[in-house]
């Protein structure tokens, strides 16, 4: 070893260097790297979404990277067994429908399977993220369930009309 060298030994698992894996991808716009961290069988979930499965998920990613205007991810906290793990992020944007100022703290779960996430869901306050996406129309009416089941529809078409031209 030369003099002067640095020996730097990770403490993270290999499911907290999956997830950190990741997250950097997410920052770097790497949406390949994402998906391929997914497991072909990936079930996601979110409030703006509902429920992905398989080649939804990546493809969410994907379209989400694709449309990002002015993105900033952060990330920490990040813990995990051979199991389940868990992690905080956070995602600086503007919707895109709006141009508004979004600053969303989310929440994410994991399950693991073959060196891959398996099982992925978010957790964040859609009244809160309506407020800063729709302005306050979206904090006066975020709280019913109609305006979070409309925008998880329009979200899920657009889902279906990125994947339709990508051919996925």
């Amino acid at each position: 070893m030369a003099k002067g060298s640095i020996i730097i030994f990770s403490t993270m698992n290999a499911n907290e260097e999956l997830i950190q894996k990741f997250y950097t991808a997410f920052q770097n716009k790497d949406g390949q790297t994402m998906v391929s961290l997914y497991h072909p069988e990936i079930q996601f979930e979110d409030p703006a979404f509902g429920k992905l499965k398989g080649k939804e998920a990546g493809a969410m990613w994907l379209m989400l990277l694709e449309r990002s205007q002015n993105l900033t991810i952060r990330f920490s906290n990040i813990k995990a067994n051979e199991k389940e793990g868990s992690a905080d992020w956070e995602a600086d944007y503007s919707f895109s429908k709006t141009g508004r100022l979004v600053q969303n703290k989310i929440h994410a779960k994991f399950t693991f399977q073959d060196g891959k996430i398996i099982q992925h869901k978010d957790h964040f306050s859609m009244w809160k993220w309506l407020g800063m996406a729709m302005g306050p129309v979206g904090y006066l009416l975020g709280w019913w369930p109609a305006l979070g089941n409309k925008v998880k529809k329009e979200a899920v078409t657009g889902l279906q009309l990125y994947m339709k031209r990508k051919r996925m």
